[in-house]
């Protein structure tokens, strides 16, 4: 299996691709499928902004569109494009909300990395608490067959 460490690594080296010719902010992340392949993400940016891409929905998008949804990590690094990672960069919201649509929030982990031996591990829950799911819908599906 897949070390956090390696996680790591596999999202600094996926960093290295990240097409950020407007922020010059460079992400990459490294997704653990249940199977253990690692998929890689950067971020991708246009010129217009709105179609950009994070790097994690990147990887996501990636697996998903190969057949996969069981997903156990996700490593994430950023920083000014060029440099060394320096410090914490967390998934924004959408990236969030695209975990809670195929992962458990609870066993979920998610790794923050500020340096190649410095990271937080936390559950998909701890970084968005209260998340809406495809769960939610179920029950709302379920309560309204009973009305």
């Amino acid at each position: 299996m897949v070390d956090d460490k390696t996680l790591v690594a596999e999202a600094i080296s996926a960093r290295e691709r990240a097409y950020v010719p407007y922020s010059h902010f460079s992400v990459g992340a490294a997704l653990l499928d249940a199977h253990g392949k690692i998929w890689h993400g950067c971020n991708i940016e246009n010129a217009s902004y709105t179609p950009t891409n994070c790097a994690e929905r990147t990887a996501f998008f990636k697996a998903v569109s190969e057949g996969v949804v069981d997903f156990v990590a996700i490593a994430v690094v950023g920083g000014a494009a060029g440099e060394p990672i320096s410090d914490w960069c967390a998934p924004c919201g959408v990236c969030r909300q695209v975990m809670r649509e195929f992962c458990d929030p609870q066993n979920f982990r998610v790794l923050l990395a500020c340096a190649p031996d410095e990271y937080k591990a936390y559950s998909l829950d701890e970084l968005l608490p209260q998340g809406f799911g495809p769960d939610n819908l179920e029950r709302a599906a379920c309560n309204h067959e009973h009305h």
